[in-house]
């Protein structure tokens, strides 16, 4: 039972760390984008359902690499993802090295830039911070909000490609915003193929 007890807490312990972690950095976003006073609110409707991510989800070599990514310095977040229907909200970084990728998802160097016209391509861990992606489906709404506007994505197709494909990047016909992660979600090892969330502007 001492054991038991023992090895809960540590977990727990654990979680509550890397909470903080991803709290820090969104606080971080927010006071900058405050200081800006650019910033617009997203639309209250969207924010409803908006929650901590369900971190159960998570493998425990993520848990393990996201608490050593709290021992590193990072430039501040460049955005904040929200997909309110899946409760995500995570801290947007510029880059895909693993120790990005490790503390929150980044933007793909290349592709369109955050509170810029283009594709914006957005990568990150299927066992991580992205494995919630398996619930989302077309129609889905997504925000991505920079310090200086906050633009809605509808989800508009969902898709799964070689790793090589780099055509799920290529500029659309207006504003969007492309998230890539691995797949299959629950693969051991190297998986074969992405899990691509293509969003577009959505027009009011």
């Amino acid at each position: 039972m001492t054991v038991g007890l023992t090895l809960s807490a540590a977990f727990l312990g654990v979680l509550a760390y890397r909470e903080i972690g991803s709290r820090m950095a969104i606080h971080s976003f927010e006071v900058a984008a405050s200081d800006s006073r650019s910033i617009q609110a997203p639309d209250p409707a969207l924010q409803v359902g908006i929650a901590r991510l369900d971190y159960s989800l998570w493998s425990a070599k993520r848990i393990a690499a996201y608490r050593d990514s709290l021992t590193r310095h990072f430039a501040p977040a460049v955005a904040i993802l929200r997909i309110p229907k899946l409760g995500v909200e995570v801290p947007v970084f510029d880059g895909t090295d693993e120790w990005v990728l490790n503390r929150g998802v980044g933007r793909i160097v290349g592709s369109g830039r955050v509170g810029e016209s283009g594709n914006i391509g957005i990568a990150g861990h299927r066992d991580g911070f992205f494995r919630v992606l398996k619930e989302i489906a077309v129609g889905d709404l997504m925000t991505l909000s920079s310090p200086s506007v906050t633009t809605t994505y509808s989800v508009d197709q969902i898709e799964i490609v070689t790793p090589d494909d780099v055509s799920v990047l290529a500029p659309r016909a207006g504003p969007s915003v492309t998230l890539v992660t691995c797949y299959p979600f629950y693969h051991p090892g190297d998986a074969p193929q992405r899990f691509i969330v293509h969003g577009l502007e959505k027009q009011e």
